[in-house]
Protein backbone atom coordinates (compact mmCIF):
# COMPACT_ATOMS: atom_id res chain seq x y z
CA UNK A 1 0.00 0.00 0.00
CA UNK A 2 1.07 3.45 -0.49
CA UNK A 3 1.59 5.98 3.07
CA UNK A 4 3.18 8.82 4.16
CA UNK A 5 5.92 8.30 6.50
CA UNK A 6 7.67 10.00 8.87
CA UNK A 7 11.39 9.21 9.41
CA UNK A 8 12.93 12.17 11.38
CA UNK A 9 11.02 14.81 13.30
CA UNK A 10 11.04 17.93 11.68
CA UNK A 11 11.78 16.22 8.59
CA UNK A 12 9.24 16.13 5.21
CA UNK A 13 7.08 12.68 5.28
CA UNK A 14 7.66 10.60 2.80
CA UNK A 15 5.69 8.27 -0.02
CA UNK A 16 6.10 5.03 0.15
CA UNK A 17 5.29 1.73 -0.92
CA UNK A 18 4.32 -0.90 2.72
CA UNK A 19 3.41 -3.63 3.47
CA UNK A 20 -0.76 -4.00 4.02
CA UNK A 21 -0.88 -4.27 7.95
CA UNK A 22 -2.95 -7.53 9.39
CA UNK A 23 -5.07 -6.98 12.46
CA UNK A 24 -4.64 -9.09 15.99
CA UNK A 25 -7.47 -10.93 17.42
CA UNK A 26 -8.56 -8.08 19.17
CA UNK A 27 -8.06 -5.33 15.76
CA UNK A 28 -9.95 -4.14 12.39
CA UNK A 29 -8.31 -3.34 9.34
CA UNK A 30 -9.89 -0.34 7.61
CA UNK A 31 -9.50 0.46 4.46
CA UNK A 32 -8.57 4.33 4.79
CA UNK A 33 -11.05 6.66 2.64
CA UNK A 34 -10.12 9.92 4.69
CA UNK A 35 -8.31 10.73 7.36
CA UNK A 36 -8.17 14.51 8.88
CA UNK A 37 -4.79 16.46 9.52
CA UNK A 38 -4.50 17.89 12.87
CA UNK A 39 -2.59 20.29 14.58
CA UNK A 40 -1.50 17.56 16.63
CA UNK A 41 0.02 15.88 13.47
CA UNK A 42 1.79 18.81 13.01
CA UNK A 43 3.27 19.23 16.57
CA UNK A 44 4.17 15.47 16.07
CA UNK A 45 6.34 16.21 12.73
CA UNK A 46 7.49 19.31 14.46
CA UNK A 47 8.78 17.49 17.73
CA UNK A 48 6.79 19.75 20.10
CA UNK A 49 5.64 15.62 20.96
CA UNK A 50 8.72 13.90 21.68
CA UNK A 51 8.13 10.50 21.41
CA UNK A 52 6.45 9.30 18.69
CA UNK A 53 7.62 5.84 17.10
CA UNK A 54 9.60 6.23 14.50
CA UNK A 55 9.17 5.32 11.59
CA UNK A 56 5.32 6.30 11.48
CA UNK A 57 2.64 6.64 9.52
CA UNK A 58 0.82 9.69 11.27
CA UNK A 59 -2.77 10.63 11.28
CA UNK A 60 -5.25 10.12 14.20
CA UNK A 61 -8.81 11.52 12.06
CA UNK A 62 -9.45 8.28 10.23
CA UNK A 63 -12.56 7.37 8.42
CA UNK A 64 -12.89 3.73 6.38
CA UNK A 65 -14.30 0.72 5.42
CA UNK A 66 -13.54 -2.52 7.93
CA UNK A 67 -11.88 -4.88 4.95
CA UNK A 68 -10.71 -7.30 7.71
CA UNK A 69 -11.73 -8.31 11.62
CA UNK A 70 -9.52 -9.89 14.38
CA UNK A 71 -11.04 -13.59 15.71
CA UNK A 72 -12.20 -11.43 18.90
CA UNK A 73 -13.85 -8.18 17.48
CA UNK A 74 -17.62 -8.08 18.41
CA UNK A 75 -19.41 -5.14 17.51
CA UNK A 76 -18.11 -4.38 14.13
CA UNK A 77 -18.39 -6.22 10.95
CA UNK A 78 -16.73 -5.98 7.07
CA UNK A 79 -18.18 -3.58 4.82
CA UNK A 80 -19.02 -1.32 7.84
CA UNK A 81 -17.89 2.55 7.78
CA UNK A 82 -15.82 3.46 10.78
CA UNK A 83 -13.86 6.37 12.40
CA UNK A 84 -10.63 6.29 14.70
CA UNK A 85 -9.62 8.93 17.11
CA UNK A 86 -6.53 9.76 18.26
CA UNK A 87 -6.67 7.44 20.96
CA UNK A 88 -6.12 4.32 20.50
CA UNK A 89 -5.23 2.15 23.51
CA UNK A 90 -5.04 1.99 27.46
CA UNK A 91 -3.90 -0.77 30.02
CA UNK A 92 -7.52 -1.46 30.76
CA UNK A 93 -6.69 -2.12 34.68
CA UNK A 94 -5.63 1.26 36.11
CA UNK A 95 -7.91 3.15 38.38
CA UNK A 96 -8.07 5.44 35.32
CA UNK A 97 -9.33 3.36 32.89
CA UNK A 98 -11.32 1.42 35.73
CA UNK A 99 -13.64 4.51 36.05
CA UNK A 100 -14.07 5.75 32.86
CA UNK A 101 -10.89 7.90 32.25
CA UNK A 102 -8.74 5.75 29.87
CA UNK A 103 -7.84 9.10 28.68
CA UNK A 104 -5.80 9.75 31.82
CA UNK A 105 -4.05 5.90 31.80
CA UNK A 106 -0.10 6.08 32.04
CA UNK A 107 0.04 3.68 29.36
CA UNK A 108 -2.10 4.84 26.26
CA UNK A 109 -1.16 4.91 23.02
CA UNK A 110 -1.88 6.65 20.62
CA UNK A 111 -3.28 6.71 16.70
CA UNK A 112 -0.72 8.37 14.64
CA UNK A 113 2.17 9.07 17.45
CA UNK A 114 2.71 5.20 18.95
CA UNK A 115 0.34 3.62 16.86
CA UNK A 116 0.51 3.89 12.92
CA UNK A 117 -2.15 6.13 11.78
CA UNK A 118 -4.41 7.04 8.39
CA UNK A 119 -1.81 9.02 5.92
CA UNK A 120 -2.03 5.17 4.25
CA UNK A 121 -4.67 3.16 2.50
CA UNK A 122 -4.85 0.64 5.26
CA UNK A 123 -4.42 0.81 8.61
CA UNK A 124 -5.09 -1.15 11.99
CA UNK A 125 -7.04 -0.45 14.98
CA UNK A 126 -8.10 -1.61 18.59
CA UNK A 127 -11.72 -2.00 17.51
CA UNK A 128 -12.64 -1.10 21.71
CA UNK A 129 -11.82 2.60 20.46
CA UNK A 130 -13.21 2.77 17.27
CA UNK A 131 -16.44 4.20 16.78
CA UNK A 132 -19.17 3.66 14.32
CA UNK A 133 -19.94 6.66 11.94
CA UNK A 134 -23.23 8.37 11.71
CA UNK A 135 -25.46 8.28 8.54
CA UNK A 136 -25.42 11.75 7.13
CA UNK A 137 -22.09 12.57 6.69
CA UNK A 138 -19.66 11.89 3.92
CA UNK A 139 -16.21 10.59 4.68
CA UNK A 140 -14.40 13.76 4.26
CA UNK A 141 -16.92 15.65 6.19
CA UNK A 142 -16.68 13.03 9.35
CA UNK A 143 -12.78 13.02 9.30
CA UNK A 144 -12.83 16.14 11.57
CA UNK A 145 -15.56 14.78 14.04
CA UNK A 146 -13.08 12.19 15.58
CA UNK A 147 -9.79 14.68 17.11
CA UNK A 148 -11.33 18.25 16.47
CA UNK A 149 -14.97 17.75 17.37
CA UNK A 150 -14.17 14.49 20.15
CA UNK A 151 -11.56 16.66 22.10
CA UNK A 152 -13.66 19.87 21.63
CA UNK A 153 -16.38 18.49 22.75
CA UNK A 154 -14.78 17.06 25.64
CA UNK A 155 -13.52 20.95 26.29
CA UNK A 156 -16.86 22.34 25.37
CA UNK A 157 -18.98 20.34 28.43
CA UNK A 158 -16.47 22.06 30.82
CA UNK A 159 -18.25 24.73 30.19
CA UNK A 160 -21.61 23.47 28.60
CA UNK A 161 -24.04 25.09 31.34
CA UNK A 162 -21.93 28.49 30.42
CA UNK A 163 -24.37 31.22 28.74
CA UNK A 164 -21.32 33.52 26.83
CA UNK A 165 -18.83 31.29 25.83
CA UNK A 166 -15.04 32.61 24.21
CA UNK A 167 -13.31 30.49 21.67
CA UNK A 168 -9.62 31.32 21.34
CA UNK A 169 -8.06 30.30 18.06
CA UNK A 170 -11.10 29.27 15.82
CA UNK A 171 -9.24 26.90 13.55
CA UNK A 172 -11.00 23.45 13.21
CA UNK A 173 -12.11 21.91 16.74
CA UNK A 174 -13.78 25.64 16.66
CA UNK A 175 -15.62 25.67 13.76
CA UNK A 176 -17.38 22.61 15.15
CA UNK A 177 -17.61 23.69 18.63
CA UNK A 178 -19.45 27.04 17.49
CA UNK A 179 -22.46 24.84 16.04
CA UNK A 180 -22.59 22.95 19.57
CA UNK A 181 -22.86 25.58 21.22
CA UNK A 182 -25.10 27.46 19.48
CA UNK A 183 -27.65 24.44 18.79
CA UNK A 184 -28.05 25.08 22.68
CA UNK A 185 -28.38 28.86 22.36
CA UNK A 186 -25.45 29.79 23.93
CA UNK A 187 -23.83 33.17 22.55
CA UNK A 188 -19.66 33.00 21.28
CA UNK A 189 -17.28 35.03 21.24
CA UNK A 190 -14.36 34.44 18.80
CA UNK A 191 -11.03 35.62 19.34
CA UNK A 192 -9.17 34.94 15.81
CA UNK A 193 -5.14 35.95 15.16
CA UNK A 194 -4.82 39.83 14.63
CA UNK A 195 -5.40 41.26 10.92
CA UNK A 196 -6.75 37.43 9.96
CA UNK A 197 -10.12 38.69 8.29
CA UNK A 198 -10.72 35.43 6.44
CA UNK A 199 -11.40 34.25 10.17
CA UNK A 200 -13.08 36.53 11.38
CA UNK A 201 -15.64 36.43 8.48
CA UNK A 202 -15.68 32.38 8.56
CA UNK A 203 -16.72 32.82 12.32
CA UNK A 204 -19.61 35.53 11.77
CA UNK A 205 -20.95 32.82 9.38
CA UNK A 206 -21.49 30.70 11.81
CA UNK A 207 -23.16 32.51 14.24
CA UNK A 208 -20.39 34.38 16.66
CA UNK A 209 -21.62 36.86 18.76
CA UNK A 210 -18.85 38.85 18.41
CA UNK A 211 -15.08 38.66 16.86
CA UNK A 212 -11.71 39.90 17.79
CA UNK A 213 -8.39 39.29 18.58
CA UNK A 214 -6.91 38.35 21.93
CA UNK A 215 -5.46 41.23 23.06
CA UNK A 216 -9.33 42.95 22.63
CA UNK A 217 -11.98 42.90 25.40
CA UNK A 218 -15.24 41.45 24.23
CA UNK A 219 -18.72 43.51 25.01
CA UNK A 220 -19.52 40.87 27.90
CA UNK A 221 -17.90 39.20 30.08
CA UNK A 222 -17.75 35.71 29.47
CA UNK A 223 -18.66 32.72 31.74
CA UNK A 224 -16.32 30.12 30.35
CA UNK A 225 -13.77 30.17 27.59
CA UNK A 226 -11.74 27.31 25.83
CA UNK A 227 -8.42 27.93 24.34
CA UNK A 228 -7.90 25.88 21.60
CA UNK A 229 -4.39 27.78 20.15
CA UNK A 230 -1.26 26.16 21.61
CA UNK A 231 -0.32 29.55 22.89
CA UNK A 232 0.14 29.88 26.92
CA UNK A 233 0.14 33.84 26.73
CA UNK A 234 -3.56 33.33 25.67
CA UNK A 235 -4.61 31.96 28.97
CA UNK A 236 -3.70 35.29 30.86
CA UNK A 237 -5.71 37.03 28.11
CA UNK A 238 -8.60 34.22 28.94
CA UNK A 239 -8.51 34.92 32.31
CA UNK A 240 -9.00 38.27 32.20
CA UNK A 241 -12.54 37.91 29.86
CA UNK A 242 -13.61 35.92 32.06
CA UNK A 243 -16.21 36.95 35.39
CA UNK A 244 -16.00 35.97 38.82
CA UNK A 245 -16.95 32.09 39.25
CA UNK A 246 -15.86 31.39 35.55
CA UNK A 247 -13.60 28.67 33.98
CA UNK A 248 -10.79 28.96 31.32
CA UNK A 249 -10.45 25.25 29.57
CA UNK A 250 -6.84 24.73 27.70
CA UNK A 251 -7.89 22.12 25.28
CA UNK A 252 -4.33 21.39 23.02
CA UNK A 253 -2.63 18.61 23.41
CA UNK A 254 0.37 20.78 23.41
CA UNK A 255 0.93 24.36 24.80
CA UNK A 256 3.71 26.36 24.88
CA UNK A 257 4.81 28.11 28.53
CA UNK A 258 2.20 29.96 30.23
CA UNK A 259 3.73 33.46 31.44
CA UNK A 260 3.21 34.76 35.12
CA UNK A 261 0.33 36.25 35.80
CA UNK A 262 -1.34 38.50 39.00
CA UNK A 263 -3.59 36.56 40.98
CA UNK A 264 -6.24 39.54 40.91
CA UNK A 265 -6.59 37.30 37.13
CA UNK A 266 -7.60 34.05 39.05
CA UNK A 267 -9.38 35.28 42.46
CA UNK A 268 -13.40 35.51 42.68
CA UNK A 269 -12.84 31.52 41.83
CA UNK A 270 -12.05 31.58 38.28
CA UNK A 271 -11.22 28.60 37.44
CA UNK A 272 -8.22 27.07 34.90
CA UNK A 273 -7.93 23.18 33.99
CA UNK A 274 -6.84 21.22 31.09
CA UNK A 275 -8.42 18.37 29.12
CA UNK A 276 -6.38 15.60 28.02
CA UNK A 277 -7.71 13.25 24.96
CA UNK A 278 -10.77 12.10 25.19
CA UNK A 279 -12.88 8.57 26.27
CA UNK A 280 -14.81 6.43 24.22
CA UNK A 281 -17.42 8.02 26.44
CA UNK A 282 -16.81 11.08 24.36
CA UNK A 283 -17.39 9.43 21.05
CA UNK A 284 -20.70 7.95 22.00
CA UNK A 285 -22.35 10.99 23.21
CA UNK A 286 -20.78 13.57 20.55
CA UNK A 287 -21.13 11.60 17.48
CA UNK A 288 -24.70 11.12 17.49
CA UNK A 289 -25.36 14.48 18.74
CA UNK A 290 -23.15 16.15 15.72
CA UNK A 291 -25.59 13.92 13.23
CA UNK A 292 -28.74 15.58 15.11
CA UNK A 293 -27.86 18.94 15.06
CA UNK A 294 -26.04 18.59 12.18
CA UNK A 295 -22.89 19.38 12.27
CA UNK A 296 -21.37 20.53 9.01
CA UNK A 297 -17.54 20.66 8.59
CA UNK A 298 -16.25 22.87 6.64
CA UNK A 299 -12.99 20.57 4.86
CA UNK A 300 -10.14 21.22 2.45
CA UNK A 301 -9.48 17.74 0.75
CA UNK A 302 -5.55 16.66 -0.51
CA UNK A 303 -4.86 13.77 -2.28
CA UNK A 304 -2.73 11.51 0.29
CA UNK A 305 0.52 12.39 -2.08
CA UNK A 306 -0.08 16.02 -0.77
CA UNK A 307 0.05 15.64 3.09
CA UNK A 308 3.38 17.60 3.39
CA UNK A 309 1.52 20.32 1.41
CA UNK A 310 -1.61 20.33 3.53
CA UNK A 311 0.35 20.15 6.80
CA UNK A 312 2.19 23.44 5.52
CA UNK A 313 -0.80 24.99 4.68
CA UNK A 314 -2.21 24.63 8.08
CA UNK A 315 0.77 25.93 9.86
CA UNK A 316 0.76 29.46 8.35
CA UNK A 317 -2.86 29.34 8.88
CA UNK A 318 -3.67 29.22 4.56
CA UNK A 319 -7.67 27.43 5.21
CA UNK A 320 -10.44 27.99 7.24
CA UNK A 321 -12.18 25.03 8.95
CA UNK A 322 -10.19 21.50 8.38
CA UNK A 323 -7.72 20.03 5.87
CA UNK A 324 -8.90 16.32 5.02
CA UNK A 325 -6.79 14.14 2.88
CA UNK A 326 -8.81 11.62 0.48
CA UNK A 327 -7.90 8.15 -0.62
Amino acid sequence: MRAMVLHQQRQPLRLEDVPIPEPDDHQVQIRVTACGICRTDLHVVDADLTEPALPLIPGHQIVGIVSKTGRNVRGFEVGQRIGVPWLGGSCGHCDYCQSDRENLCDNARYTGYQINGGFAEYTVADASYCFPIPDGFSDQQAAPLLCAGLIGYRAYRRISDAWHIGLYGFGSAAHILIQVARHAGQAVYAFTRPGDTEAKSFALSLGATWVGDASMTPPHLLDGAIIFAPAGELVPDALHTVRKGGRVVCAGIHMSDIPSFPYDLLWGERELCSIANLTRRDGEAFLPLAARIPVETTVHTYPLERANEALDDLRAGRFNGSAVLTL
